[in-house]
């Protein structure tokens, strides 16, 4: 060891001052220290390390203190890059074998070195066999590099790090079964392993995205199931993809055999074997694959495991499986925000190893863990890693060693497990419950297997891995590996593990048997548009009023911002005679009067507190202590739980979270709004899979309401559309309704419409709510709107609207916000030039008012031009949507006339001078009966 003064500063360790002292201490009476201690000085002292002379004394106090400090920089490095030399992987990766990390000498260190420091120097909670350095070290390297190995040190905090350190050195949550239980864990690989050869040999080529390679997902399932029971969850919600999930149905889940098969079978009506995901073929439901299907299961112990539906968008259904577990675990029935109960349910999300560090949507996920607005008291994550993206290798997948390495960001700890250890890898699933448990916190088990076939089935792997499924080709199955095992320990013998597999094999046979093989009738699906069954939405202007002044009522000693308590002061005389209520005022009554009616809200967004605009103001803050102030926390009338929360910037996860959640609780009104309408677009695969196509897919009724700020204003491309064509391209079969409202009132009815819908007619609703309109003075209302009106799917212009309807000669067509230009346009002018021109706004766009129009075009029988107005470019907004339906009402040979921006590559332009011209130009072709050729295009 080197004895140089400016090498050891470079060591850290135990305090050299400390040693000195306790060296010191030592040569006056030996009893004065700890045992240990005593017995680690009088070895030097025997050794000849110390000296009566001072010099060489505080010299060898240095080498102890050096030897100490190389030894815990050791076993610290044991600890941390231990999982670096762990035996971790089923198949041999193709890579340079390279040195131990820990051998002594990169640590200056002899075996004779660590004998002599005493463990208890070392290791605060060493096990009492651990004496001394040497035994430390082996005793850790056995810990930490074995089939099991742990990624911690990016864990900050102290006490959860120190708890994982402790969990595997102590080895507390090591599974040691029984023989009983070995021979349960080796029957259930049989099956599973029987189950997939079984489809391999009979459904030849067709895809099933077999287990095989992490058959231990399905062990690992049922403990963690099992030890959720135990600990009192009433609910497990479970996302996953294709890989395993036929066989996680069919052994965790306990859907049958036969409706399995029955999937695969090509014959048979789904009417005949309704199954999970398969309930027959009738209105909005066109079925799914057999892979992408879930399915409930009510387990003995009163908890019931939930597997969601799931399209080919992998990691895209890990928020909605967030959302379920948080509506199971809100309870929502008293007033203010639900009371959340954890222990209600929990999650569990199965990954693949390319799309974890792949998929955006897996980041934005993991960031919700901590948010109050979203946790759900942590999440289980296995990555069912098979080294393998398709036909993409891992270095080509991620720029880490590890598909997990995306979690560390997140403060998450992580275990790496060999699949083809089972019980190591029940030991992975018990220790991450453990912690999910004491910490409510996410945890991440990286389960390292392989795939034995392609992707799917149909895939030959030797074109694009040739020496990887070499190996694979000669590598036992894990019931096998275990059965092996299990004979050595003389638990099971050769011929009852033959008998075994045969009976399984002839199990899956006879049911495949029983299965109908006539060809059955065919029937299609019926595309049938129904609409929303009239509802009384009015509310009594005395109960209005009421709820008004409680909203404006603060609790003592509380100080509103001075600017905004004036503004919000303002809305007191809102229901007197001349007065109106602007659109945010309407969206607190629809809101407070939702909540009198005894139905939960849950509203939340990137600025929802207060409203991207300013508008909203619903959570206050204290002007001299920030102290938050929700009057709708507060109101008396109030029957039911109100929940409002600033989301992250994250629109998949987010959106994808709420869709979740108003899954699962449909007693409650969801709405997730977003900062500006275009940010939806980072949401795309949630709205196309799952929001619009749920409950055709899979029969998954939501009735979640999204806003999204919609207006040409001159800000720019970014910041104008919410992408109207989108949703109007997406509607079918009564999927949603979608909104672009100008009225105060029109909101106020349709959020309560929303809220009271029944189950059988539940849907989602999809609204462009304004910008510019929020406090214009043409979107206010009166309050005997609120109180006397309804929700109209037509409205017909006032200003326009003429005593004599048969003297029209142009009906203009609009909707949202390009309505109120005209009519302001209109009012500007203060002439009778517009008398042969009536403005007709469609606030419903789908699902489309056929038999209003139908009667408005028998009304205006004399009308000799017609027209479409929209701020959006011809390409986007509803005309693509609306021409062909428009035409089918009218009753003679009038053509319509298209009037608004061109096609365009870009849904706004950049400059507000130019935006603000075209705006001028296309008011004023629509309002002139001859003239704007420019803006006005024919069929």
């Amino acid at each position: 060891m080197t004895k140089n003064g400016d090498k050891w500063r470079n060591f850290h360790g135990p305090n050299l001052a400390y040693i000195e002292e306790l060296h010191e201490r030592f040569l006056e009476d030996p009893n004065s220290v700890d045992q240990s201690m005593r017995a680690f000085f009088t070895n030097k002292k025997e050794n000849k390390w110390t000296s009566n002379t001072d010099n060489i004394a505080i010299t060898n106090i240095h080498n102890v203190s050096h030897t100490i400090a190389n030894t815990m920089r050791l076993l610290q490095s044991i600890r941390t890059y231990g999982h670096q030399e762990a035996s971790l992987y089923p198949i041999t990766k193709q890579k340079e074998q390279h040195q131990s990390n820990f051998e002594l000498r990169y640590f200056n260190l002899t075996e004779e070195e660590l004998k002599s420091v005493p463990a208890t120097m070392l290791w605060e909670n060493a096990p009492h066999n651990i004496e001394n350095g040497l035994q430390a070290y082996e005793y850790l390297k056995k810990c930490y590099t074995g089939k099991v190995a742990y990624e911690f040190s990016h864990v900050f905090e102290q006490e959860e790090r120190d708890w994982l350190d402790q969990a595997v050195e102590k080895g507390t949550y090591i599974v040691s079964l029984s023989p009983e239980n070995k021979h349960k864990l080796l029957d259930t690989l049989l099956k599973v392993d029987a189950f997939e050869q079984f489809l391999q040999k009979t459904f030849v080529g067709q895809k099933r995205f077999s287990i095989e390679g992490v058959d231990m997902l399905v062990p690992m399932l049922e403990d963690a199931a099992k030890l959720a029971a135990k600990n009192g969850y009433k609910q497990v919600v479970m996302g996953m993809a294709h890989r395993g999930r036929l066989n996680v149905l069919a052994h965790v889940l306990q859907k049958p055999y036969d409706l399995i098969l029955s999937e695969f079978h090509h014959s048979p009506n789904k009417d005949l074997i309704p199954s999970e995901g398969s309930r027959g073929i009738n209105f909005g439901w066109t079925g799914d694959v057999k892979y992408h299907l879930g399915a409930n299961h009510e387990m003995e112990e009163g908890l019931t495991l939930t597997l969601a539906h799931n399209p080919s968008h992998l990691e895209f259904v890990n928020p909605v499986v967030s959302g379920f577990a948080r509506a199971y675990q809100d309870e929502r029935t008293s007033v203010g925000y639900p009371i959340q109960h954890m222990s209600n349910a929990m999650s569990v999300v199965i990954h693949g190893d390319a799309a974890f560090p792949g998929e955006g949507v897996v980041a934005e996920t993991l960031n919700l863990m901590n948010l109050r607005g979203y946790n759900t008291g942590g999440t289980i994550h296995i990555i069912a890693n098979n080294l393998l993206g398709f036909t993409t290798d891992s270095e080509d997948a991620r720029s880490t060693k590890y598909a997990s390495d995306i979690a560390k960001g997140f403060e998450i700890p992580i275990i790496h497990v060999n699949a083809d250890d089972p019980e190591a890898c029940l030991s992975a699933i018990k220790l991450a419950f453990a912690y999910k448990q004491k910490f409510q916190k996410d945890v991440v088990i990286d389960l390292i297997g392989y795939r034995r076939y392609g992707h799917n089935e149909m895939d030959d792997p030797m074109a694009t891995q040739p020496l990887l499924y070499e190996q694979i080709a000669k590598h036992d199955r894990l019931a096998d590996i275990y059965s092996s095992i299990l004979m050595k320990e003389k638990i099971v013998t050769k011929d009852s593990i033959k008998d075994k597999k045969e009976k399984l094999e002839q199990h899956l046979k006879d049911t495949y048997k029983q299965i109908p093989k006539e060809k059955q009738e065919v029937k299609l699906p019926e595309s049938i548009e129904k609409r929303i069954a009239t509802k009384n939405t009015a509310v009594s202007k005395d109960v209005l009023m009421k709820i008004n002044t409680n909203l404006l009522t603060w609790p003592k000693g509380y100080t509103p911002y001075p600017k905004l308590e004036k503004i919000l002061q303002r809305r007191n005389d809102a229901f007197e005679d001349g007065k109106k209520i602007d659109w945010a005022l309407a969206e607190t009554l629809a809101f407070a009067t939702i909540l009198k009616d005894g139905t939960p809200i849950r509203l939340t967004g990137q600025d929802s507190e207060r409203g991207t605009f300013a508008q909203r103001h619903l959570v206050l803050h204290d002007h001299k202590t920030n102290r938050t102030f929700s009057p709708l926390h507060h109101l008396p009338e109030a029957k039911a739980s109100f929940a409002i929360y600033n989301s992250p910037l994250s629109e998949a996860a987010a959106l994808g979270f709420e869709y979740g959640y108003s899954v699962k609780a449909p007693d409650t009104l969801v709405l997730w709004e977003a900062q500006y309408g275009d940010f939806v677009n980072a949401a795309q695969v949630i709205i196309d899979q799952f929001i619009s196509a749920g409950q055709a897919k899979w029969g998954q009724k939501s009735k979640l309401v999204m806003l999204l700020p919609h207006g040409f204003e001159g800000q720019g491309p970014e910041h104008s559309s919410a992408r109207l064509e989108r949703f109007l391209t997406l509607a079918a079969e009564s999927n949603w309704t979608i909104a672009n409202l100008t009225s105060a009132a029109q909101y106020f009815h349709i959020l309560r419409r929303q809220a009271a819908l029944e189950e059988k007619e539940a849907r989602p609703l999809i609204i462009l709510t304004p910008k510019s309109l929020l406090r214009n003075a043409y979107t206010a209302c009166q309050g005997n709107e609120l109180s006397d009106g309804s929700f109209h799917s037509v409205l017909e212009d006032n200003r326009t609207k003429s005593e004599q309807p048969e003297k029209l000669k142009k009906l203009i067509f609009c909707s949202g916000k390009i309505a109120i230009d005209l009519i302001t346009k209109i009012d500007e002018a203060q002439t009778k030039e517009f008398n042969e021109v009536h403005i007709i706004r469609i606030e419903e766009l789908y699902p489309f008012p056929e038999k209003e129009m139908r009667q408005l075009f028998t009304k205006y029988k004399n009308v000799s031009s017609i027209a479409w107005v929209q701020e959006e470019p011809k390409n986007m907004g509803a005309w693509p949507y609306i021409q062909a339906r428009l035409k089918e009402c009218i009753n003679k040979d009038i053509p319509i006339s298209y009037i608004g921006r061109p096609d365009r590559s870009s849904p706004a332009t950049g400059d507000p001078n130019v935006h603000k011209k075209e705006q001028d130009q296309i008011i004023d072709s629509a309002l002139d009966v001859s003239k704007g050729e420019e803006y006005i295009e024919r069929n």
